[in-house]
């Protein structure tokens, strides 16, 4: 029956030789045990049958192994491999209850400290062992891990630079391993796991290994989440209790703060008692000096009679000094202070005589809106 090409396959090697090999992976597994055991052992060399079948296509001949059975005993005799009859009754007996459909077809040899290339004696016990054509002959030192494969072709072993390792079901070999553990060094408690289920395991891991690295992502995303939310709530507090002092400040220095009176701005019209009397007072003394003269001048000389300065004079002084004390109360040294009922307008008619001067005090006072004074507050005269 011809065998489909397996479609599970690594390819080991340069592979463009002929024929192809294909190695199932159970016995790439029980090679590797092998060299464990030649290894344990001292590295004396441990040899091994190869299970299997060849199929051959109009283009190319290929080679299937399956399986391999332990040799009972491969000895030494100076530099060649001894095969004795013991070791090939062993061999037929495991096929036939392991592999009853299988033919053995090579062989292979883990030694130590030997090169890995054959001397003339084994490739004629390969002839001997396998004449038929296209069987194989496996090399493997079991420290470096090295092999070499070999295959039966124009009356010599010629090397093969590469070949596929596959992966199926493979119960024969499954079980042949699990009869043969003790004795290849593997623990009891160890199984050798069915190929489909140990890849379902595998990919089981993987699937769990990201889950597990995508969580661990999320973890830190929602504590660096975490993080930014609590400094942004000690700085909305801290700025929370920085505003609020401030709004303390704040109402502390309104509690302590003049009365601010809002005037309308227009312009009121001084009342005969609210107006400075100087000015009128001084006229006053004016106009009765002026009349004074000319009586005095009307008067002959001979019948002049003494001023009367206690008059006169001391009107005149009087009003002087009166002007002079209700300047010197408020404005007289060039500062202002706003009483109640005053506007901008009411304090320079007060000071000036007219109301021009307003826009200069706000200068003055840097008084953005004129409407806006209070009592009590000093203001630079200009």
């Amino acid at each position: 029956m011809e065998r489909q090409l397996p479609k599970n396959v690594r390819q080991i090697g340069n592979v463009s030789d002929s024929p192809k090999i294909y190695v199932e992976d159970y016995v790439d597994t029980f090679f590797t045990q092998l060299c464990e055991k030649c290894e344990k052992a001292g590295g004396g060399p441990i040899g091994a049958f190869l299970v299997g079948d060849m199929q051959k296509s109009d283009e190319e001949e290929y080679i299937y192994i399956y399986g391999a059975i332990q040799m009972h005993e491969l000895k030494m005799s100076g530099n060649e491999y001894v095969i004795d009859e013991a070791t090939w009754k062993h061999a037929y007996e495991d096929c036939k209850q392991y592999f009853e459909d299988g033919e053995m077809l090579g062989w292979f040899v883990a030694h130590q400290g030997v090169p890995l290339t054959p001397n003339e004696a084994t490739v004629k016990l390969h002839k001997k062992s396998f004449p038929k054509k296209n069987t194989v002959f496996v090399m493997k030192d079991p420290v470096e891990k090295d092999e070499t494969y070999y295959v039966h072709k124009l009356n010599d072993l010629m090397e093969i630079g590469g070949h596929y390792t596959y992966y199926e079901k493979n119960p024969c070999m499954q079980n042949y391993m699990i009869s043969a553990r003790k004795k290849n060094g593997v623990f009891p408690s160890e199984t050798v796991e069915d190929r489909a289920a140990k890849d379902f395991r595998n990919m089981v891991r993987t699937r769990n290994g990201r889950q597990k690295k995508a969580g661990s992502m999320m973890y830190a995303l929602s504590a660096c989440l975490v993080l930014v939310l609590i400094v942004m709530g000690v700085s909305m507090v801290n700025n929370f209790d920085k505003m609020k002092s401030v709004q303390t400040t704040l109402d502390n220095l309104s509690a302590g703060a003049p009365e601010t009176v809002e005037t309308s701005g227009t312009v009121t019209a001084v009342t005969p008692e609210e107006e400075d009397g100087t000015g009128d007072t001084s006229d006053a003394s004016a106009e009765e000096g002026s009349v004074q003269e000319d009586q005095n001048a009307e008067v002959q000389p001979d019948e002049q009679e003494e001023p009367e300065e206690d008059s006169s004079s001391d009107t005149t002084a009087e009003a002087s000094d009166s002007a002079s004390q209700s300047s010197g109360e408020n404005g007289s040294n060039g500062v202002y202070v706003v009483e109640k009922g005053d506007t901008l307008a009411i304090i320079s008619r007060k000071m000036y005589g007219d109301i021009t001067h307003v826009d200069a005090i706000c200068r003055m006072n840097g008084i953005e809106d004129g409407d806006l004074i209070y009592v009590g507050q000093k203001l630079l005269l200009p």
